[in-house]
């Protein structure tokens, strides 16, 4: 989807189109979770502190995020790709990949079957998409990339290879800031320079995924879609406009991002049995504590107990702290959707 949340608050909201907006906190601290395409006119992006992203552009509009309203509309969408495939691997609320070779329509051409499933939900939400074709998923979404917003483009086999030789490495899906410019460091600025590298060469350098970079470079990619993937955690986080410094604060900190993971077990019936804390101190430093336990976790004040022993253990702070997230994960997936499954609470 193009501009997904941002574009779906222009939609509901006529007095946003056309204007950039921008999704997310407009608070000191707060986070640009969404840009719309005029926002990102002035450098506004995703995961941008919303300071940094008010002054590119001070006539930014912050809204609030909906996203009961997001999920109501991505399952819209997710029923249209229903219609024409079951081998939907969703990555967000706003991406997912298609395995359209054998397509519930028998349509021959692959752009054709993106050409009728964005016309259909431009039809049903009133909002654009793009698409990106090809022959293997990470060829597909360099090319969703490609002519945003609201187009499509398409890879073959006979022009992956040239594709992404011209390239430069930060373009990769897969290949963050980080390891490009490590990469850059070690003379390698495009695919074809990463081409020249022996797989050993990218191990020694970049761990496991040196043998993925050495397979993208030469524009192979063998994951296949995967419908319906077993999640492995849930978790929520709460960044602060001031930094917390005493126990009590870290208590109440906390009390929202447990609320949220114990709503999702309660709503699905997925219970799990480790609690992972993330505290973000005001100079940045990350750092995680867990605790696993030898059964699920079932109640909201089991949760809270053994939330309240991890920042026990964080005391005293070293400085102060300016987010604090919970996750819950080693989940009992089995159980989800199963008709009478019932949570144990506490009398």
């Amino acid at each position: 989807m193009d501009a997904f949340y941002a574009s779906v608050e222009q939609r509901d909201n006529p007095a946003l189109r056309g204007r950039p907006v921008a999704v997310g906190g407009s608070r000191q601290r707060g986070v640009v979770a969404a840009a719309s395409y005029e926002a990102r006119q002035f450098g506004v992006r995703s995961a941008m502190a919303s300071s940094v992203a008010k002054r590119k552009c001070p006539e930014l509009i912050f809204v609030k995020p909906r996203f009961d309203v997001y999920k109501e509309v991505s399952l819209q969408i997710r029923e249209i790709f229903a219609e024409y495939t079951p081998l939907i691997e969703p990555v967000s609320l706003d991406e997912a990949y298609l395995d359209v070779t054998h397509n519930l329509k028998q349509i021959a051409s692959a752009t054709q079957v993106a050409q009728e499933i964005r016309a259909k939900i431009l039809e049903k939400t009133q909002l654009t998409a793009s698409a990106g074709i090809s022959y293997n998923k990470f060829l597909a979404k360099l090319a969703s990339d490609y002519r945003k917003p609201n187009g499509q483009f398409v890879i073959k086999p006979a022009q992956g290879l040239a594709f992404v030789e011209a390239l430069t490495v930060g373009q990769f899906h897969g290949i963050g800031h980080v390891t490009a410019a490590r990469m850059n460091q070690l003379g390698i600025f495009t695919g074809w320079d990463l081409r020249q590298q022996t797989e050993t060469f990218l191990r020694q350098n970049f761990g496991k995924a040196g043998s993925y970079y050495y397979a993208i470079a030469r524009a192979r990619d063998n994951r296949p879609v995967v419908a319906d993937r077993v999640r492995k955690s849930v978790g929520s986080e709460t960044t602060f406009e001031e930094d917390l410094t005493t126990q009590e604060e870290l208590v109440s900190g906390l009390q929202p991002a447990l609320e949220s993971v114990w709503s999702y077990c309660e709503r699905t019936g997925i219970l799990g049995r480790t609690l992972t804390v993330k505290v973000k101190y005001n100079d940045f430093q990350l750092l995680t504590r867990s605790r696993t336990c030898p059964a699920p976790f079932t109640s909201q004040a089991a949760l809270e107990q053994v939330g309240r022993e991890v920042l026990n253990s964080l005391w005293p702070l070293p400085r102060g702290i300016r987010l604090l997230g919970a996750s819950l994960s080693n989940l009992d997936t089995t159980s989800e959707d199963t008709p009478g499954r019932q949570l144990l609470l506490p009398l």
